[in-house]
């Protein structure tokens, strides 16, 4: 929480080293030197293979910072796993009026060249992207030549075999369409489909009942003539 008061600025500092280095005493020692007071460095000391809101010095860093305030850095991909990850977090940061400062690599956004700066990191994030789908593409391109199927595969040969036999002889025993569709877990209309696919006749509409042993296939929907 928050004990300054509103409208005072206040300066915000943030190092990240990796799980191997021993203390990040040369950062923070930059940021203190840049004017920014021990108390308010947030520190994390892990690798960059997580996001910068996966890290929880980071995300109690970001929910402190209020608008006005002041981010400082040693360097500026220590926000981020990527450039991608960088330009985000660097976008985020901006868009609530909080400057960042970068001391090693001289980012300053509230000045033209800081801006200048910022707007070729999102242009290469963005040529970052366009590769990464473009391999994607190719990728799946590639698979595909190979004769790897891609989305949900369709039920086994043997699985619709099963079935239609199972099917059929529902059929034959009386059942209507819809029953024997039911029982196998297909709609009525893939039951027509395989059916048709595999030479059978078309099964009788809903309602009506497939000839049976001894059975009329009327007698379901057919009423007799009341008699006196």
């Amino acid at each position: 929480m928050r004990h300054e008061t509103e409208g005072d600025t206040v300066k915000l500092g943030y190092a990240r080293i990796s799980t191997t280095d021993q203390n990040a005493s040369m950062q923070v020692q930059a940021l203190i030197e840049a004017g920014v007071e021990k108390k308010y460095i947030f520190v994390d000391q892990m690798s960059g293979a997580k996001a910068a809101r996966e890290r929880p010095e980071m995300t109690k860093l970001l929910e402190y910072a209020r608008e006005g305030d002041e981010i400082f850095v040693w360097r500026i991909d220590r926000l981020g796993r990527s450039l991608v990850d960088v330009v985000n977090t660097v976008q985020d940061i901006t868009d609530r009026g909080i400057r960042l400062y970068s001391i090693m690599d001289g980012v300053d956004p509230s000045s033209a060249h800081g801006r200048l700066q910022l707007a070729l990191f999102a242009s290469l994030a963005q040529y970052e992207r366009e590769l990464i789908n473009e391999r994607v593409r190719a990728g799946v391109m590639a698979a595909q030549a190979r004769g790897v199927r891609f989305g949900k595969q369709g039920p086994k040969q043997s699985t619709i075999e099963t079935k239609i036999r199972l099917v059929r002889q529902l059929l034959s025993e009386g059942n209507t369409a819809d029953e024997a569709a039911e029982a196998v877990n297909w709609s009525r209309a893939t039951l027509y489909r395989y059916l048709k696919k595999y030479g059978a006749d078309t099964p009788p509409e809903s309602g009506e009942v497939a000839h049976g042993r001894g059975r009329s296939q009327y007698a379901a929907k057919t009423k007799l003539p009341a008699r006196r």
